[in-house]
């Protein structure tokens, strides 16, 4: 009886919150930002976050950076982008392709951008092997493009393997872009199937190995360990590039008030606006397109207990839309921790940053 009635009794409460929880909804429309504008926030917000961790002059995307631990990632260092020898041999692969898949009307024009999605390495085999592969012939998805990858480097490798060739290559290096990879695996199916073109000799690039190991730091040979035990680019960034800080919250605020503008809410405190739990369980009921149900969380939480209720829910939720646990605590959260605030929002930011 006692539980039924504490039960009624935080009903009724949160019924009559109901009223400022809707003065709460009717907060001024932020001002419209042209995509572009968007777009470039979101680009200087994410660079700003691992400035701190990459010698100067390498502009490399914390996607590439944030690696979950023993996961390692090989780049190109973006200075050897002006490599005359590299230059060169990237025109001359170009030029190869073309020449081979001109009767595809295919028109290769960038080899990372053109090339990621499978599409020109399976002509590209197919013309070559003069092997027809089962795949299919566009693919939007991401799933659907990695299959199709999948299918194309396997039957790739099954060729270059017996020959003696090393696999430097992967469906997730091609996918995401890696131009190291990329090349390698285009310079490889050239040379095996003798392709009538010169490639220049002596091409030597840098390349940058990403690697984030638990619990020591060990330096590699051409790269940098990013991250050591649980210290991670936040971390970095509060203590050695404060300034880069409130560029990494413009960015997150307007990602969070691109959403929470539909139910015309503003965010413009990070810390604080989130403490509560109420606007990241409102983002997540927006990022995935559902309701959520009122009885399940405090509407205006008062007490410390009630705010990490309404945390760990937004948690869960989260956790139900397919990302990792949170590391941050929901009472840090509560606690107005700026690090565990910004490692939560950037989650849901890299997760959703292109949902509409």
């Amino acid at each position: 009886t006692g539980t039924n009635a504490g039960k009624s009794a935080g009903a009724t409460a949160k019924m009559k919150k109901d009223e400022s929880f809707l003065g709460k909804l009717g907060g001024t429309l932020v001002r419209k930002k042209k995509s572009k504008e968007v777009s470039d926030l979101h680009e200087e917000g994410k660079n700003a976050i691992n400035a701190p961790l990459l010698p100067s002059g390498t502009d490399i995307h914390p996607e590439d950076t944030l690696l979950e631990e023993n996961a390692e990632r090989i780049m190109l260092d973006p200075t050897s982008r002006d490599n005359p020898k590299f230059k060169d041999l990237l025109k001359v692969l170009i030029d190869w392709i073309n020449n081979e898949l001109e009767e595809e009307r295919i028109i290769v024009k960038d080899l990372e951008e053109d090339c990621y999605d499978g599409q020109v390495l399976q002509k590209l085999f197919e013309k070559l092997s003069g092997r027809k592969l089962n795949v299919a012939e566009v693919t939007q998805s991401e799933i659907g493009q990695k299959q199709k990858l999948q299918t194309v480097l396997e039957a790739v490798n099954d060729v270059l393997r017996p020959h003696g060739w090393t696999v430097e290559w992967s469906v997730d290096s091609i996918h995401s872009k890696n131009l190291v990879a990329i090349v390698y695996l285009l310079v490889a199916l050239a040379m095996h199937f003798q392709a009538p073109i010169r490639l220049p000799e002596h091409v030597s690039v840098q390349v940058v190995v990403v690697k984030v190991k638990s619990p020591i730091n060990i330096p590699t040979s051409v790269g940098w360990i990013l991250a050591c035990g649980k210290r991670d680019a936040f971390d970095t960034l509060l203590d050695h590039a404060p300034d880069k800080l409130n560029v990494v919250k413009t960015s997150l605020i307007t990602f969070v008030n691109k959403h929470l503008n539909k139910l015309n809410l503003e965010v413009t405190e990070l810390e604080s606006q989130f403490a509560d739990g109420v606007y990241l369980i409102l983002l997540m009921g927006l990022l995935e397109d559902y309701f959520v149900p009122l009885y399940n969380f405090f509407l205006t939480p008062e007490s410390f207990e009630q705010k990490v209720h309404n945390v760990a829910f937004a948690f869960e939720l989260m956790q139900e839309g397919g990302l990792k646990k949170p590391k941050a605590r929901p009472e840090d959260v509560v606690n107005l921790n700026l690090k565990s605030t910004l490692r939560v929002l950037y989650n849901l930011f890299t997760n959703y940053k292109t949902s509409a």
